[in-house]
């Protein structure tokens, strides 16, 4: 089975269960899965039920399609993603996104628990990504280009699109939420990164570091569809922070922020529909 036949299996799983078709993909990064409780759900499917389908191994993360409505906007949230540290191959780390991509969405809105690199950045901060450095870690595209999805030298001079990127600054500007905007690297993990690390991503010009969404990012452009981003900086990076890094702290900070996060996101989608 080729990898484009295997996503095509997923989708027919899929759509065993709805036949829902989303205008936004929503993938929530660690410590805010919640937002997939709060929306007008129509229907839900679990990883488990897909088969081939890569399931999560972190905790926090539920592990499920969830599709419902923002305002008039129609969602599919990624409650739960999956990263290479956890043993992934590259397609699959990328299968999600693209079986996303399958069932109809135009945009993809990407979230993450990050560290944060700037040393303007506190615990609790929300950033805009404006782009992204993934030299550092494999492309995600090597390997046999899948055609039928994109070109084999996709164009990522705009990755992350200005107009939906405006609708979350201008949604936070009305709430009263204060954004942070910046430039976030992609690692591979599962260690936090070390401070002599952290002085390097800060000379590249990193603004925040995380574990994920580059190479979905990556996916969703090769696809052909809009891409946006936050950051929630759950932590200042090694070497800025005086205490040592932990899971713990990362879930923590999501839950404290949790509801004005969730408000920004919520929002911000359903602003979207009048572009999409």
């Amino acid at each position: 089975m080729t990898a484009y036949e295997k996503l095509q299996n997923c989708l027919a799983c899929v759509r065993k269960k709805t036949d829902f078709v989303p205008d936004v993909a929503l993938i929530l990064g660690s410590g805010l899965g919640a937002l997939a409780d709060e929306i007008d759900a129509v229907a839900t499917v679990d990883y488990h039920d897909i088969e081939g389908f890569p399931v999560s191994t972190v905790p926090g993360h539920k592990g499920r399609f969830v599709f419902g409505y923002f305002g008039d906007v129609k969602v599919v949230i990624m409650q739960g993603r999956v990263h290479f540290y956890e043993g992934y191959s590259r397609e699959d780390v990328l299968l999600p996104t693209r079986l996303m991509v399958l069932m109809g969405a135009k945009a993809l809105f990407l979230t993450n628990a990050a560290g944060g690199v700037n040393r303007n950045f506190n615990a609790g901060d929300f950033m805009l990504i404006t782009d992204h450095i993934m030299t550092l870690f494999p492309n995600p595209l090597i390997g046999a280009n899948m055609d039928e999805l994109g070109p084999r030298f996709p164009d990522m001079s705009e990755v992350y699109d200005k107009t939906l990127s405006r609708i979350i600054l201008d949604t936070a500007a009305k709430h009263d939420i204060a954004m942070q905007q910046g430039v976030y690297c992609q690692l591979t993990g599962p260690t936090f990164e070390t401070p002599a690390e952290v002085r390097m991503l800060t000379t590249l010009g990193v603004d925040a570091v995380g574990m994920s969404t580059a190479c979905e990012a990556v996916a969703a452009r090769h696809a052909g569809i809009r891409v946006c981003g936050v950051s929630c900086i759950t932590n200042q990076a090694a070497g800025i922070s005086p205490t040592p890094l932990s899971h713990e702290e990362v879930g923590e900070t999501g839950a404290r922020v949790g509801p004005i996060f969730r408000k920004l996101v919520r929002e911000s989608i359903a602003a979207m529909g009048e572009v999409l």
